[in-house]
């Protein structure tokens, strides 16, 4: 019964659309209709405004982290995992906007660092690498995504190494679109406006 209730809350927390809420309240637009339509951190980057793009993943990162520390404090390591789970779904499935969401980099990011933060850091470090080298944001994210298992796994942290399996995997579903745009040699570069 526990279980279910970090899994809920965290669901819940993840689900708040922090890119989408800020762009409104700074009179942005509606971020679906901007650049690729997503709600998060390099979209909101695409309308210029670098304040709400670092708010945007300040927030959609903290939200990850929230969701595990509470329940770690609460409820211990294993719901700790599954906080920071479902509160990657939130953020992919939110419920307040019909279960579309955001691709949950950010948010997987921010669940990293809480739940074993020398494989968070490390997870942002390749992200910040790719991102320095290529300046595009979505190999960026796969880069880190997939590196992250891996690691897990060669440290014996296998419970992390299932969980982190698990959001990576939904990353590069959420990511398709781009893997095509990165294959065909379109995808877009950070920082270009929508």
């Amino acid at each position: 019964m526990s279980a279910i209730i970090w899994m809920v809350s965290g669901y819940l927390l993840g689900s708040v659309p922090f890119g989408l809420v800020i762009s409104r309240a700074l009179g942005l637009g509606d971020l679906r209709q901007i650049g690729s339509g997503n709600i998060g951190a390099t979209n909101v980057l695409r309308t210029g405004n670098k304040g709400a793009a670092l708010a945007t993943l300040l927030l959609d990162s903290g939200k990850g982290a929230i969701a595990v520390l509470l329940a770690r404090y609460f409820g211990g390591e294993t719901a700790a995992l599954l906080a920071g789970a479902a509160a990657f779904l939130g953020h992919c499935f939110p419920v307040w906007l019909g279960f579309r969401g955001g691709k949950g980099v950010a948010t997987f990011l921010g669940t990293l660092i809480a739940l074993y933060w020398p494989l968070g850091l490390l997870a942002c470090a390749a992200w910040a690498v790719t991102a320095a080298v290529s300046r595009i944001s979505s190999l960026s994210a796969l880069v880190a995504a997939a590196l992250v298992p891996v690691v897990a796994g060669a440290l014996g942290l296998w419970p992390l190494a299932g969980a982190s399996a698990f959001m990576a995997a939904l990353i590069f579903v959420r990511h398709r679109a781009n893997i095509a745009r990165l294959l065909d040699g379109t995808e877009p570069r950070i920082g270009r406006k929508g």
